[in-house]
């Protein structure tokens, strides 16, 4: 079994300790840091997101995957720097203005992290003011918003309407989701996509980016 399968493996089975071990390994050996991260690391998170989209594993798998990820991802971190390896994008992720809940947006940035895209994370309480500085400062094409609450949905509109007036809705893709959205209420808000859970945002980001 060759090592990239080794490390893939550990990561679906959340061995963090084996990953971080395993990808140093393989940086001795002299395989490059982006076939690490693109033939082991992403691949393995792929897996799980597949499975995690069958329903054959959950939350708790997922979180415990990406962790593993990202350690790996921190050993070969300063090796992908000197090889020059970009991220297959940028997006800009947060949990709408009055809402506090974060674990939705973690997984999907987990999920978007595992399939190669850079996430700038705002966290939570997020206003549009915020979002349009961050995408100006870092050229993200995709912006994910999340809402868990039927009283905070509203806002997402209100940060569509904040890019537009800065100029910046031409040049981004908007991505919108949580328990109380649906396909409908995306595109009464100009929303350019309605996800209904992490797996499936991670493949709508890629198409956005490809």
């Amino acid at each position: 079994m060759s090592v990239l399968v080794e490390i893939s493996e550990f990561v679906q089975k959340g061995k963090a300790k084996d990953v971080k071990n395993l990808t140093q390994a393989a940086l001795d050996e002299g395989i490059s840091a982006k076939e690490i991260l693109n033939g082991a690391l992403i691949a393995g998170m792929m897996v799980i997101g597949e499975k995690f989209k069958n329903n054959e594993v959950y939350v708790p798998e997922v979180l415990i995957a990406a962790r593993a990820m990202n350690r790996g991802v921190e050993v070969i971190k300063p090796y992908l720097t000197k090889e020059g390896v970009e991220p297959v994008g940028r997006a800009v992720i947060c949990t709408v203005k009055g809402d506090l809940h974060d674990i939705g947006k973690n997984l999907v940035k987990m999920m978007l992290e595992g399939v190669g895209i850079e996430c700038i994370d705002l966290g939570v309480d997020v206003s549009g003011e915020q979002v349009v500085e961050a995408v100006k400062e870092s050229g993200a094409r995709v912006v994910c918003l999340s809402s868990l609450l039927t009283t905070t949905m509203d806002y997402q509109k209100d940060i569509i309407q904040a890019l537009e007036k800065a100029y910046l809705r031409d040049g981004v893709k908007v991505m919108v989701g949580g328990a109380p959205l649906n396909g409908e209420f995306a595109k009464s808000i100009g929303a350019d996509a309605y996800t209904k859970d992490a797996a499936e945002a991670a493949d709508v980001a890629l198409d956005f980016f490809a």
